[in-house]
């Protein structure tokens, strides 16, 4: 099923970023010489569970707070000695010796503590009001300066972008072809599901989608002979890559779930979550620089209660075995279901450590950087409505791969989960860590269309553990 929602990138939304995105350009370097030589990731798989994910619930386990207000799930041992989850990460825990489990990231500042801002914050590495203006995603900028090894699809992509605050991304003072491309899909694992924008019209088949390339080279030409401008001389790389999106058959390959082995499928689980990680991984192999997978369960047979924005937002009833919307619920956080229902954790913990055991059996994590981010986490006390509220003093973010050393912690908050008491690491910390993974020069800016210069990595340093 298409996803309807307003934001959805239609192939004529797509074709105008690539033909007519470069018109913004000007003034702007687009250069991709800004790499170094020191980067192990060729590309970034970054799994974004939107809402705030409870951190004490999940990879940081809290058996000492205080009782009233301690999670009811126990802690279990890992694969790794010493590293503990909750057992809502019990499949998660076998795969630990691959993870850099960094429970000490924090905001510094505040005005980025609600959703729209809080996903502003995660997705650029830039917090919102830092810059008079926007900054682009952490995607954008990376598909701005190294480009991508795959021809056929654009650079930064995220599946399928239609959580509650999807809106939130941003591409800035970079043009329009260094927009995310959005697949949509209400349900990714719906044997109907494809990506009409990526898919050639019949019309456009054969000879007449062939005319209109001789005709285009021709124009090439023209304009090559009576204008230097590196605008003009830069719009045949971004035609190409339209043609090689409408053209080439390894584009639906890269999205056609039904050529994975059912044993494949299983293994990521069953339902939209497990099939948004497969898609990830699937784009990854397929050589597409940056891909955000981002998912919300939609509301169906098996969620009656789902107001379609099952994300982490647990403001009611955090411990709920089905629906949130219990008695004295707010309404806050209206739609959920319990944490540890099958939509919630059971289907995250599935699909994030298949995930990770595929990319390492296919060879793929030793040149990808897998990051597990939320805009913030929870309250380390419960509120009247039974839920934890948002929190940017103390949350987990998670690494793996591209030469990232697993089965470690890095840094530590209080008994209750409250406040960070070693090695505090922000968003700008997190943006930096993927830059210098990528192997990208944080100390070389961007320029704007005015020729103002924008350093995009400067305001934090890599998580030396993760390196």
């Amino acid at each position: 099923m298409v996803d309807p929602l307003p934001f959805h990138l239609n192939r004529r939304a797509f074709l105008g970023s690539a033909f007519f995105g470069l018109s913004t350009l000007a003034g702007v370097s687009s250069s991709f010489a800004a790499t170094g030589s020191t980067g192990k990731a060729k590309r970034v798989l970054v799994i974004y569970e939107q809402g705030g994910l409870s951190h004490m619930d999940t990879w940081d386990p809290k058996p000492e707070a205080p009782s009233d207000h301690r999670s009811p799930y126990k802690p279990i041992d890992t694969n790794v000695p010493g590293i503990r989850f909750t057992e809502l990460l019990a499949k998660t825990a076998k795969v630990a010796d691959k993870l850099a489990i960094v429970r000490s990231m924090c905001h510094t500042r505040g005005g980025a503590d609600a959703h729209p801002n809080g996903t502003q914050y995660s997705l650029s590495g830039s917090h919102p009001a830092a810059n008079p203006f926007d900054m682009p995603d952490i995607g954008s900028i990376v598909a701005h300066v190294q480009g991508s090894s795959c021809k056929f699809l654009p650079p930064y992509i995220m599946v399928p972008g239609n959580h509650e605050q999807a809106a939130e991304t941003r591409h800035g003072f970079l043009p329009a072809g260094r927009k995310v491309f959005k697949t949509g899909g209400y349900d990714v694992s719906d044997p109907k599901w494809k990506i009409d924008a990526l898919l050639p019209r019949s019309e456009n088949i054969g000879d007449r989608l062939g005319n209109r390339h001789d005709l285009r080279n021709l124009l090439d030409q023209q304009t090559a002979k009576t204008s230097a401008s590196s605008d003009a001389q830069g719009l045949p790389g971004f035609y190409d890559q339209a043609v090689n999106m409408l053209t080439s058959p390894q584009v639906s390959k890269a999205f056609d779930l039904r050529q994975e082995p059912q044993a494949i499928r299983d293994a990521y689980g069953a339902g939209h979550r497990g099939a948004c990680y497969l898609v990830g991984r699937k784009l990854i192999e397929a050589g597409v620089k940056f891909v955000t997978v981002d998912c919300r369960w939609p509301k169906g047979k098996d969620t009656p209660n789902g107001a379609g924005n099952l994300n982490w937002d647990h403001h009611d009833h955090i411990y709920a075995k089905q629906t949130c919307e219990l008695p004295g619920a707010t309404g806050a956080g209206a739609g959920r279901y319990g944490i540890a229902h099958w939509v919630m954790m059971g289907s995250t913990d599935q699909a994030f450590a298949a995930l990770i055991a595929d990319l390492h059996q296919r060879g793929l994590l030793e040149e990808t950087l897998v990051c597990f981010v939320s805009e913030f986490g929870r309250t380390p006390k419960i509120n009247a409505a039974k839920g934890r509220d948002h929190w940017t003093h103390g949350y987990t973010t998670v690494f793996a791969g591209a030469g990232t050393k697993g089965g470690q912690v890095v840094g530590k908050t209080d008994k209750e989960g409250g406040y960070v008491v070693d090695q505090p690491h922000t968003p700008e910390d997190y943006a930096s860590t993927i830059y210098e993974k990528l192997g990208i020069d944080r100390t070389k800016p961007i320029y704007m269309p005015s020729n103002r210069p924008v350093f995009f990595g400067h305001a934090g340093e890599p998580i030396a553990e993760v390196m």
